[in-house]
């Protein structure tokens, strides 16, 4: 099984010739891995885990150049319409939902949304890159509140190759949602903590995965967002679970499961 991360959230699921993407989204001017629209238009079936700007902004346009199914909950599909003109297209899922794809099963776990922090937010307000990058900031501004998370966060079990990834959707999860253990692959991001390496460590510890790959680690729509350091929680994990991997992709490198 191979995974192959493009920046940000999104990532592509491959396993005995089943192509599976989750959040595509094209990095804003300025942002540490530069993609293109063209990376996701041969894939046919994609997931989104939450209705926020970096995670769905691109799939009405992605959906008028290329032939895909989009798998996201109800708040994502009350997002979509009035952008998307064909709704077939659109598969409405929730906590509990099941499918096939091929020798890959899929199911959709209720997520949650990490709490923005107030010191975080008014660092980012007072920054200087906030003048480098006005034209992103605009952007922003406009889309934030056109594309909500409106309390639904979903994450996603993929079992395929008798190995079991959970990709999570944000860096939290619901208290009342029993997560599966022991995973083979845990799919973490990386962004949205003031301390990273606790909030980090508090999911390894309820979920024990055998392996961690870590995403949206990066600078992508600057300058709300930033390149986040994961030697803290790198160097945590070395001292309390030695035994767990954690891997810090390249964009558009694949990693091999």
């Amino acid at each position: 099984m191979k995974i192959t991360w493009y920046g940000t959230a999104s990532i592509l699921l491959e396993s005995e010739g089943e192509r599976l993407l989750f959040d595509p989204f094209v990095e804003l001017t300025g942002a540490s891995n530069p993609n293109s629209l063209e990376d996701f238009l041969q894939e046919t079936d994609i997931c989104i885990t939450h209705g926020h700007v970096d995670h769905l902004f691109f799939i009405p346009e992605i959906l008028e150049q290329a032939d895909a199914t989009v798998f996201a909950t109800r708040a994502v599909m009350n997002t979509l319409e009035g952008w998307v003109e064909d709704a077939s297209c659109l598969v409405e899922v929730a906590p509990g939902y099941s499918w096939r794809q091929g020798n890959m099963r899929i199911t959709v776990l209720k997520g949650k949304h990490t709490s923005f922090c107030v010191k975080t937010i008014f660092r980012k307000l007072l920054s200087p890159r906030l003048f480098r990058y006005f034209r992103n900031a605009l952007f922003l501004a406009w889309a934030h509140p056109r594309f909500p998370e409106k309390g639904e966060t979903a994450a996603y079990q993929i079992e395929a190759e008798g190995k079991r990834i959970l990709l999570l959707g944000s860096m939290e999860l619901d208290p009342g949602t029993a997560y599966p253990e022991n995973v083979d692959l845990l799919i973490l991001p990386y962004q949205g903590k003031e301390n990273m390496a606790k909030a980090a460590m508090e999911i390894v510890e309820r979920l024990k995965p055998a392996r961690i790959l870590l995403d949206h680690f990066d600078d992508a729509f600057p300058p709300v967002s930033e390149e986040v350091d994961t030697r803290p929680f790198k160097k945590l994990m070395d001292e309390r679970h030695p035994e767990i991997k954690v891997v810090k992709p390249r964009a558009g490198k694949p990693v091999t499961l």
